[in-house]
């Protein structure tokens, strides 16, 4: 028996009146998931813990059958592993993206936050920009480390586990009212600004009408993380192909492969077909039982407040990733279980996540559930009567472990 689950980071919404009240999931044309979900089981399940935020940090941990109420320490020190720092137990981590803020010339707590992403910029040109606020700004207590297109990483040594917010919740707000209230990163952000603003990579992106990545910004913090094994959790080997740093530092928190992809780069227009080989390679040609495959594209596109380019992720989703591993696993004549969920609902009118419960869509290719729904969605999820209300058991029912 071969076992994957297939994500789409932050897939569930809300009715939108431009869809006809409808959800994108609901919306868009999906086929693959369509034919699956008449034979599927179609349920709801709570990804994030009472009392903790809506993170794609938390609801993923959950997803992977870890609670994160006992194993959650925060989001930075996850992607601190994925890039191979080895943080000692005094440090922080500190996720440190490369947002756009305004360009007047008003104070800096005066400038309003555009973009989290800054166009969703490259790797290799954040690495330049991280370069610059480097070679001003580290010292022996603050250490800039290059993660993966804004998403970067910041190791506090003997600091705190400070609140911060994340940049993404507060878009078109102004900065002075979520600045750290750590005297010294503040200052930080503030400074950063003074030198990328005025870099030349800055000025020839705007030429190009993309957006400066002109300020860092500090949120997640938190201390080195401890996962127990996967495959000693569940006696199961396990991959994980994602491009994003904070999938690839819980899979080597738990110990599973990390399977790079090329052309994978955490957004709309990602390899989605190099994703689907590349699970069905793990599991039909290197042996591994377990697979997540992880797409970023609906959540960023949520995050945008695009409604075209979200339900346009979840088709690519559908038909160029889910169509694709289906029609491998179906023609290797294995045996297999696909669960089909977001980690979080990311809704286009708020343009952050959320804590609502997620629809999933488990798919046995032995046999057809009873009263399949035939169609795959948040209303058929809710209307299925199945309520999971701990995230972290979902994987127990994926391997049939009784819970």
């Amino acid at each position: 028996m071969k076992y994957v689950i297939v994500l789409g980071d932050g897939m569930a919404d809300e009715p939108i009146e431009a869809l006809g009240d409808r959800t994108p999931l609901e919306y868009a044309e999906t086929p693959t998931m369509d034919v699956l979900a008449k034979k599927s089981e179609i349920g709801l399940a709570h990804t994030i813990p009472e009392g903790m935020k809506p993170g794609s940090d938390t609801a993923n941990l959950s997803v992977l059958g870890y609670d994160p109420k006992k194993y959650y320490t925060g989001r930075s020190p996850l992607e601190a592993l994925s890039i191979g720092v080895d943080m000692k137990p005094d440090d922080i981590a500190l996720r440190t993206n490369l947002i756009t803020v305004s360009d007047g010339d008003e104070p800096y707590e005066e400038k309003t936050i555009i973009d989290h992403s800054s166009s969703e910029i490259s790797t290799e040109d954040a690495a330049i920009l991280l370069d610059a606020v480097r070679k001003e700004l580290e010292n022996d207590r603050y250490h800039f480390y290059v993660g993966t297109s804004y998403r970067h990483l910041l190791i506090w040594d003997k600091g705190s586990v400070v609140e911060l917010t994340p940049p993404h919740d507060v878009l078109g707000r102004k900065v002075g009212d979520y600045l750290p209230s750590d005297p010294v990163l503040r200052e930080m952000q503030k400074k950063s600004y003074e030198i990328l603003s005025r870099h030349p990579l800055n000025v020839k992106r705007k030429e190009q009408g993309l957006n400066p990545a002109n300020s860092c910004w500090f949120w997640g913090a938190g201390t080195r993380p401890a996962l127990s094994s996967f495959e000693e959790k569940n006696h199961k080997t396990g991959a994980m192909i994602s491009a994003v740093d904070l999938l690839k530092g819980i899979a080597v928190g738990a110990g599973m492969k990390n399977i790079e992809v090329e052309g994978a780069n955490g957004q709309l227009h990602t390899n989605y077909e190099g994703k689907a080989q590349a699970a069905a390679d793990a599991l039909l040609k290197d042996g591994y039982d377990f697979v997540y495959v992880h797409v970023e594209a609906p959540d960023e596109m949520g995050h945008q407040g695009s409604v075209e380019r979200k339900v346009q992720a979840i088709e690519y989703l559908d038909q160029r990733l889910i169509a694709r591993l289906k029609e491998a696993l179906d023609a290797s004549g294995e045996d297999y279980r696909m669960m089909i969920l977001p980690d979080h609902p990311t809704p286009i009118c708020v343009r952050t996540h959320t804590s609502d419960p997620i629809p999933y869509l488990l798919y046995d290719s032995r046999k057809a559930f009873e009263d399949g729904a035939g169609v795959y969605n948040e209303k058929a999820a809710k209307a299925g009567g199945i309520e999971v209300m701990h995230g972290y058991e979902l994987i127990d029912k994926l391997f049939e472990e009784k819970k």
